[in-house]
C-alpha cells in the first residue's frame, strides 16, 4: 500500500517481474483495509503514512479481523 506513484510502481513490478507474485496496490487506507480483509496474502507492504487510515491502523486492524501479518519495520 503505498500513495506515491512512482514508489508504487517500484514496489509492485520488482515481485511481480522477478518472483512471479501477483501483487495489488491501495493508494490509501481505507482500500488498504478492504483488500487486507477481503484477500488471503501471504505478505504486505505497507506505507506507514497512507491518506485516510494509516498503515499502522492497517496492520492493527487487518490482525484482527483478516488473519495476521508478520510485522517487520
Amino acid at each position: 500500500m503505498e500513495d506515491d506513484s512512482k514508489i508504487a510502481s517500484f514496489v509492485v513490478r520488482g515481485p511481480e517481474a522477478r518472483a512471479g507474485y501477483a501483487v495489488d496496490h491501495a493508494a490509501d487506507g481505507e482500500t488498504g483495509l478492504a483488500l487486507a480483509e477481503s484477500t488471503g496474502y501471504d505478505a504486505a507492504v505497507v506505507d506507514v503514512m497512507l491518506p485516510g487510515l494509516d498503515g499502522l491502523s492497517i496492520v492493527r486492524g487487518s490482525g484482527r479481523r483478516a488473519g495476521r501479518f508478520p510485522v517487520s519495520s
